[in-house]
């Protein structure tokens, strides 16, 4: 019996993609003074689409179609590579890897929350509503 569906497994995923993110700010900004050092970034909708995809048969009607099963995993994370931001070739900027920190900051916490929830609800049940 699964008390959830997929919640705790989607949770988790955004947690992964939380991480992901987090370790690619900090990349961005530990080679802030790299030359030609190029940012990245992580792309949600790449890391969401590879998890579809994945989960997802597809019915072919000739062998050259697309076997989504057997894609190779994507982390999602790519980086500007025609982009410069200064003259030394860096393309990374300060305060958009602040503000993105900050915004990954605030979906982690919401995201642990939530998980909270889940478990506190698992655990309400656990204990007979008491």
């Amino acid at each position: 019996m699964n008390i959830f569906g997929n919640t705790i497994q989607s949770l988790e995923l955004g947690l992964n993609y939380s991480a992901t993110k987090g370790k690619t700010i900090a990349q961005n900004i530990a080679n802030i003074d790299t030359p030609n050092y190029k940012a990245k970034n992580v792309s949600f909708k790449e890391v969401f689409s590879n998890v579809k995809a994945q989960n997802i048969g597809a019915y072919q009607t000739d062998e050259r179609h697309i076997d989504f099963k057997n894609r190779s995993t994507h982390t999602g994370v790519f980086n500007y590579a025609n982009f410069r931001y200064r003259h030394d070739g860096n393309g990374v900027d300060m305060d958009k890897e602040q503000s993105s920190l900050a915004a990954n900051q605030i979906y982690y916490n919401a995201v642990v929350d939530r998980l909270n929830g889940k478990f506190s609800t698992l655990q309400n049940v656990i204990k007979g509503g008491r």
